[in-house]
């Protein structure tokens, strides 16, 4: 009996014990592999662990991180953003025709006006989403093309350059030799993380992204939530168009194609469910540090091009595969 008894108890241990680990492997799983993935490019190069491109590493992925941080609310909800790319264009080039030439307008002009186009084409979509009921994937597919269109427009198909030194600095400027663009980042995540983890807005965005009609059910307005998350990751795709135009010091008509894929990418490597109502800021900095590690790693060990968008595509079905096989777990 007494060997029974102690034979059960061993078994519930162990099982215990399997589940601590999976556990632990589900919620830091993510950042195992981030430094996994350090030390293996570390040994293929001894340039990686370099004080200078650990630094270009955090340069390099600002931009795509201001933008995934605005993702990171839109799939919250359930919803994806495929206009960010194009929104960025559009809202760069606003900005910058404002700070162009002998007499450019005030600093405190161009930006509320880059911004103010990205919260509108964000708030668009939400409406069109929200309150019609029109698939997130069609109508952000339809910003992608009208915002890129309007981009053309603005500028007539030519690039804005001789842009002022004061909307330069945004995007080449240093604090305590720290770059502008990677202080931007980081105010971002601190902010995102604060209004996702203390708001009432930031439980309203989990409730509609976890069970939209119990959150009706509840009091929550869905429509204004859902506005409001693509409205923010329109201001977040405004201030990434606003970093990228003054650090090429130039607003390019073709600014930012393809980048909607690596904002999307970041966001759910770092845990982010599709389906929406799971995921956290700390989660997509982690996945916006292993899509600007990968990208580095490759280009150190001189790996073309067309291999490097194959192995990111194969890094971004592995994570939807992870995700579907947790939910389900």
């Amino acid at each position: 009996m007494k060997s029974t008894i102690s034979k059960s108890s061993s078994s519930l241990n162990k099982i215990a014990l399997a589940n601590k680990v999976t556990n632990l492997l589900a919620r830091y799983g993510i950042v195992l592999a981030f430094f996994l993935l350090c030390g293996v490019l570390s040994l293929l190069s001894e340039y990686f662990l370099t004080t200078q491109n650990l630094s270009n590493i955090l340069l390099q992925v600002s931009i795509n991180g201001v933008m995934a941080i605005g993702m990171t609310f839109v799939i919250l909800t359930g919803g994806i953003d495929l206009s960010v790319g194009s929104v960025l264009a559009f809202s760069g080039m606003v900005a910058a025709s404002f700070v162009h030439g002998d007499t450019p307008s005030s600093l405190w002009v161009a930006i509320p006006m880059g911004m103010l186009v990205g919260a509108v084409c964000g708030g668009v979509n939400g409406l069109l989403s929200a309150r019609f009921n029109i698939p997130a994937f069609v109508v952000t597919l339809g910003m992608l093309s009208a915002a890129r269109g309007l981009t053309q427009i603005y500028s007539n198909g030519m690039p804005i350059s001789e842009l002022s030194d004061s909307f330069l600095w945004i995007g080449q400027g240093r604090i305590f030799s720290i770059p502008i663009p990677v202080l931007i980042l980081f105010s971002m995540l601190a902010l995102s993380w604060v209004i996702l983890r203390y708001t009432r807005f930031g439980r309203y965005v989990y409730a509609v992204g976890g069970n939209e009609k119990s959150a009706r059910t509840s009091g929550i307005s869905s429509i204004k939530v859902k506005i409001a998350v693509y409205a923010i990751a329109g201001l977040c795709s405004a201030l990434a168009g606003l970093m990228v135009t003054a650090r090429t010091t130039s607003a390019l008509t073709q600014a930012g194609m393809g980048y909607e894929l690596d904002a999307i990418a970041a966001v759910v490597i770092g845990g982010t469910s599709l389906s929406g109502g799971v995921g956290t800021i700390g989660g997509t900095l982690i996945g916006i540090l292993i899509i600007g590690v990968i990208n580095n790693g490759l280009d150190l060990l001189g790996v073309p091009s067309g291999y490097q968008q194959v192995i990111k595509g194969i890094v971004i079905a592995l994570a939807v595969l992870l995700d579907r096989s947790s939910k389900r777990s």
